[in-house]
């Protein structure tokens, strides 16, 4: 059977699952056990799946990700993230869209401690976005922030997609992590910057109010006591991998105890928040931990894009474009399981750079998330928001910040030094 119709079948089949509202797990494991049963030979098939399974579970670089995954779900349910925010506020002062640059911050504090879209969005929608709109911001400057804020979960490590990503691709997991801050800054402050000379313009999108002032040794305090102790745990764990001291393997091991520690030491490591915390990581990790792979589809593809006769800047959009697309109807893992196989035989095939690709890969996923009209976050979005708010109204808060993600894609594709300079250093 040609490839092609492989493919074809798979996507169909679970095209077909999915729109039956069957979760994204159990749909790829129906897919692959008929697939496996039909086109491998029966039960010998199966019993080939089950080690192929248990071999992607046990592998060592794979560890990470529960790792990661539990340290987020720590300082989540334990409150230390929310201390970080108010934190946080007190610094900002009387900026321009002050909620908002608010919100692109708490985002990029919850990259460094979940590496998870959506839940981001979930938690700084329900926090962040009833305060704005009390306050008298715009739709606008209140939806569109949180959500490009949340998305920034995927592109600030420690990043459990980027580990899935660069065990798939078979390349470096941790110069694909150290990789991926540089751009992920660069997206925030293009956030910051944008927000900031847009409020400037139109004031009435996030209108002034008063803000209590603190003393600045009163803040210092507060620094110390509720910041420092968890980002030194994130600073620790990329500081080790950068320098070559640990793999990523055993920095996320030693972020997930210290973690334990820092909750420990606040008195918030209660059984109930153990108990939480404990099955949240459990079972995301579960979801993440299934690998997909395919059966002669990878040559076939790769044969036809080298063979296309355009330049490999087109091939290189291409693959964005189908990232984007799928981006609309599953979330980031998925799309990784399905792509990366496919995608990392091209990249080889094309002399470009894995780590490059890798992080361009990655900012499409995160803007994935917020595209319309069917970016996972924006449902989320509309979960969360106020009972007045359109999906037309989540549409128009996002579009602003996918055209920002596009400009700094298309200057890591122009510029690849943004992506490898810092990889480039590691020991």
């Amino acid at each position: 059977m040609e490839w092609w119709v492989y493919l074809v079948l798979f996507f169909s089949g679970l095209a077909i699952l999915l729109l039956t509202g069957l979760p994204v797990a159990f749909a790829f494991i129906m897919v692959n056990l008929v697939g496996v049963y039909v086109f491998w030979g029966g039960s010998i098939g199966l019993y080939q799946l089950m080690l192929s399974i248990d071999s992607s579970v046990s592998t060592f670089v794979l560890v990470p990700v529960p790792m990661f995954i539990l340290m987020g779900t720590v300082m989540f349910h334990s409150g230390i993230a929310y201390r970080m925010i108010d934190v946080l506020d007190e610094w900002l002062g009387r900026i321009a869209g002050r909620l908002a640059v608010l919100a692109i911050g708490a985002g990029a504090l919850f990259a460094t401690l979940t590496g998870v879209a959506m839940g981001s969005v979930a938690m700084l929608g329900s926090t962040l976005a009833p305060d704005m709109e009390r306050r008298g911001y715009a739709k606008s400057m209140s939806l569109g922030p949180i959500l490009a804020s949340g998305s920034l979960a995927i592109m600030i490590p420690p990043s459990a997609l980027a580990v899935i990503l660069a065990s798939l691709g078979q390349i470096s997991v941790g110069k694909l992590l150290i990789g991926i801050i540089v751009p992920g800054f660069l997206l925030a402050i293009v956030y910051v910057t944008y927000i900031i000379i847009r409020c400037h313009l139109q004031p009435d999108l996030a209108p002034h109010y008063v803000v209590p002032q603190t003393r600045l040794s009163q803040r210092l305090r507060k620094t110390v006591a509720y910041v420092l102790p968890p980002m030194s745990i994130i600073l620790l764990v990329i500081g080790t991998i950068f320098a070559g001291i640990a793999t990523p393997t055993e920095a996320a091991a030693v972020g997930a105890l210290l973690t334990f520690i820092v909750a420990m030491i606040y008195g918030k490591l209660t059984w109930p928040v153990l108990k939480k915390a404990v099955g949240s990581a459990t079972s995301l990790s579960v979801m993440v931990l299934i690998i997909l792979s395919f059966s002669g589809v990878t040559s076939g593809i790769t044969n036809l894009a080298t063979g296309l006769p355009v330049d490999p800047i087109v091939i290189l959009i291409l693959m964005q474009v189908v990232v984007l697309f799928l981006g609309m109807f599953i979330e980031q893992t998925s799309i990784v399981m399905v792509t990366i196989p496919i995608f990392m035989p091209i990249v080889t095939a094309m002399g470009w750079d894995p780590i490059w690709f890798g992080a361009i890969m990655m900012l499409n996923l995160e803007m994935a998330t917020i595209s319309p009209p069917f970016g996972l976050s924006l449902f989320v979005m509309k979960g969360i928001a106020s009972a007045d708010t359109t999906m037309g109204d989540i549409y128009r808060a996002a579009l602003p910040f996918v055209g920002l993600n596009l400009v700094v894609m298309a200057l890591m594709i122009a510029f690849p030094k943004i992506v490898t300079w810092l990889p480039g250093m590691m020991f």
